[in-house]
């Protein structure tokens, strides 16, 4: 296997309609906004994809795009942004898109455009990320449940066959059992609640994070906590417990995905988990304090992972 990354999952293109208000409509109490410019990034899956090259790994994308304008769009700005994308298109298939409508970066509305992920199509995934697997040690996969890893159980089987880790970032995706036997699993705080059970202290989560670890039958389970950092449960070892960067928040979309690709881009390098976790950490205090969807590079964290490592 390589040195590159693999990223699979739900991808969508990320539209931003940004404007000014200045009056209330007379037809409805709604704002009415002034378009000034519309411009677009990268989102999901792909946002990951195009983190994990901003930070210096080669990575490809398998994903699901439909033969539209959007999924055109997308694929340009993953070339743009040196992502290697491996899409499947069939019939049906629709790219989803997350549209913003923004004002002084306030948003005022969010329109979704999806439709349910064909049987065929997700099948089809599966099988195009069999192929690419023996080019790959790590392999991201970013389900944001709209479809595209219903195989995903699979694909945690194969990867795990031929010697290379798995990483899943769940988002909202209460059940966890898909990815049993996942080398590591990235929930934030309310994706672990809902998936190991409530807490009401420190000690309680310990013992739920611990407990659904061994469920799993997962090596690790990084839980973001927000304001409070992150925690790692490690089979035979004590928790790992990091404190978040004090940033201002000023945006949270995508923070996720920011966490998931520089752990990736620091394990690529050949750091320690430990100290990946610490780098992705980092990096998502500064992706939080950025306006939309974004990427972030070796000189805002203040360390080429990639180049450290080699020396």
């Amino acid at each position: 296997m390589n040195q590159g990354v693999l990223v699979v999952g739900d991808s969508m293109l990320d539209r931003y309609w940004d404007g000014r208000v200045e009056r209330i409509s007379p037809e409805a109490p709604v704002p009415v906004l002034r378009m000034g410019r519309e411009w677009q990034r990268a989102g999901g899956a792909a946002n990951v994809a195009v983190n994990v090259a901003s930070l210096g790994c080669a990575v490809e994308l398998a994903t699901l795009l439909g033969d539209d304008d959007a999924g055109q769009r997308l694929a340009a700005l993953l070339h743009e942004r040196g992502v290697r994308l491996h899409a499947v298109h069939r019939e049906g298939l629709v790219t989803t898109q997350k549209i913003r409508a923004v004002c002084r970066r306030q948003q005022l509305l969010r329109v979704d455009v999806e439709e349910d992920v064909p049987g065929d199509s997700a099948r089809a995934l599966a099988d195009l990320v069999f192929d690419l697997l023996p080019a790959h040690r790590l392999v991201l996969l970013s389900d944001y449940d709209k479809g595209a890893l219903r195989h995903g159980d699979a694909m945690v089987r194969r990867v795990a066959a031929q010697g290379g880790r798995v990483l899943v970032d769940p988002k909202s995706t209460a059940d966890f059992t898909r990815y049993r036997g996942a080398w590591l699993v990235k929930p934030n705080e309310a994706e672990a609640r809902a998936a190991g059970g409530a807490w009401s202290d420190d000690a309680g989560f310990e013992r739920r994070m611990t407990h659904l670890r061994e469920q799993l039958d997962l090596e690790h389970l990084l839980v973001t906590r927000g304001e409070q950092g992150m925690a790692l449960f490690s089979r035979d070892r004590a928790t790992l417990h990091v404190r978040a960067e004090q940033r201002e928040v000023f945006d949270v979309s995508g923070a996720g995905d920011t966490v998931l690709a520089a752990l990736a881009a620091a394990l690529c390098a050949g750091r320690t988990l430990d100290d990946a976790v610490r780098y992705a950490n980092r990096a998502a205090g500064i992706v939080v304090g950025k306006f939309g969807t974004a990427s972030v590079t070796p000189a805002e964290v203040g360390e080429d992972v990639v180049e450290t490592a080699a020396t």
